[in-house]
């Protein structure tokens, strides 16, 4: 488990100068009121004993409160942060410009001093590290709790698997890095007729896949990814400038607007969204490979899924009806690319005409717009859910990708094209990846008709 400290919510606020009594050391005291000046911004804070010795090391989307909350009472009477309260005689910080730069300084620090109230990041295969593949024609960036001993480059350990899952997101926006675990060769031809996945469509991947980048270009991109995680952003961001000035002057244009892009997106970090809106819930009980590869095998699919879409249907009060759709990626939610939809033409309780709509709308836009289906759609219900959402298909004349309906009583698995249910082991990974995809389409729904019902029971 990441460590405990880190994990607990900010304390509620207050003047942490002020709650602290007359019985408390002179130099926790002094730490408290050096507290109160601190920014508002994201950084990193640094305890120190005292001998001055860093302690501890936590980061911080505003500074103040977050470290400000050790200096509540609360704090000093919580078992998880106790021990080290009664420690802290000094408190530094290091101002970053974003979450993500909070993250990664965060992580360099537990690596280089490793402090005390840090001691169980220690264990180098417990913990996660975001890995960089050095000897592929196109290196791949993964998250990994087990590196590799050679042939790759390691970032981390990181603290909190949740933020660093979100900052992969956030960069890879930016950077455009493949994440799939593909052994791509530039000199097969083969890989020109590949279809890529998800995340090239939505343009979060450059697709070598497919070969529409060459290697070369790749690479660049992955050492551009390189300089940012080691700090070096004010010469990344010079040589890109320099780059695109170049590409302008040659009248290359395509290029430079492209790294005129990447420049803005890096300068504007902080604004391309929370760490939480990207982070992805941590898995205790499902193994995501293992989830997949069951999935290929009891489906009979020529490949593993990449791409997972479940959708669920809720009702607002026995009246308005409201849909989800949550989207997987390589066994992992895919927050930006979740669905929110008000059922438009469906008067009453009708769970079957609703999956129609919800599916009819869904994928005649990824048809006409050119988009890529996911690999798998999953539908909560049972053999006439599935049934609903084949002959919206067979309506709209649209090859449906591999449609399957999970029902809750027994959990039996529905297939097209099959007429008995599958009965998988309650103990299957590849059940639980599925139940997995529907209970966050359940939970997104809910969600959604909650803030419908506030909204018409206040007026907002």
């Amino acid at each position: 488990m990441p460590d405990e400290i880190d994990k607990i919510p900010d304390l509620p606020q207050g003047d942490f100068a002020a709650e602290l009594d007359s019985n408390c050391p002179l130099s926790l005291r002094r730490a408290a009121a050096k507290v109160r000046e601190f920014p508002q911004t994201p950084g990193v804070y640094l305890m120190k004993d005292s001998a001055g010795r860093v302690i501890y090391v936590g980061k911080a989307k505003n500074l103040r409160a977050r470290a400000g909350s050790y200096f509540l009472k609360a704090a000093a009477e919580d078992r998880r942060t106790a021990d080290l309260v009664r420690e802290i005689a000094d408190i530094d910080l290091i101002e970053a410009e974003s979450e993500v730069d909070a993250l990664l300084v965060e992580a360099r620090l537990i690596k280089d001093v490793q402090p005390k109230f840090n001691q169980d990041l220690k264990d180098d295969k417990t913990f996660p590290y975001l890995e960089i593949t050095t000897r592929e024609d196109y290196p791949r960036v993964e998250f990994t709790r087990q590196p590799q001993e050679r042939g790759t480059k390691l970032y981390g350990p990181f603290a909190s698997a949740g933020s660093l899952r979100g900052a992969m997101q956030v960069l890879q926006k930016i950077f455009k890095f493949r994440t799939c675990s593909l052994d791509i060769d530039e000199s097969e031809e083969k890989w020109r007729w590949y279809r890529p996945c998800l995340l090239a469509s939505i343009d979060q991947c450059s697709a070598p896949c497919n070969l529409r980048i060459s290697k070369e270009d790749y690479r660049r991109d992955i050492h551009r990814l390189r300089m940012f995680l080691e700090g070096n952003k004010k010469k990344l961001l010079g040589e890109m400038k320099d780059e695109m000035r170049a590409a302008a002057a040659e009248l290359r244009f395509e290029k430079a607007a492209r790294l005129r892009d990447e420049i803005h997106m890096i300068e504007t970090l902080d604004e391309r969204g929370e760490l939480d809106t990207h982070v992805q819930p941590e898995v205790f009980y499902v193994d995501p490979k293992k989830g997949l590869a069951g999935l290929q095998k009891v489906l009979k699919l020529a490949a593993q899924p990449r791409t997972i879409e479940g959708v669920d249907i809720a009702h607002l009060g026995g009246g308005e009806t409201v849909a989800s759709l949550v989207q997987f990626i390589d066994g992992l939610p895919f927050k930006p690319n979740y669905r929110r939809f008000k059922i438009r033409d469906v008067h009453g309780v009708d769970d079957y005409a609703s999956i129609r709509e919800i599916i009819g709308r869904r994928f005649q836009r990824l048809q006409d717009e050119s988009q890529m289906f996911p690999d798998l759609l999953l539908i909560d219900g049972g053999k006439g859910q599935l049934g609903a959402a084949l002959g919206t298909f067979a309506e709209l004349g649209i090859e449906p990708p591999t449609v399957i309906s999970l029902a809750k009583r027994e959990e039996e698995v529905f297939v097209m094209g099959q007429e008995e249910p599958l009965r998988l082991s309650r103990h299957s990974y590849a059940l639980r990846l599925l139940q997995y995809v529907r209970d966050e389409a359940h939970r997104f729904a809910q969600h959604y008709h909650h803030i419908l019902r506030r909204k018409s029971m206040l007026g907002e």
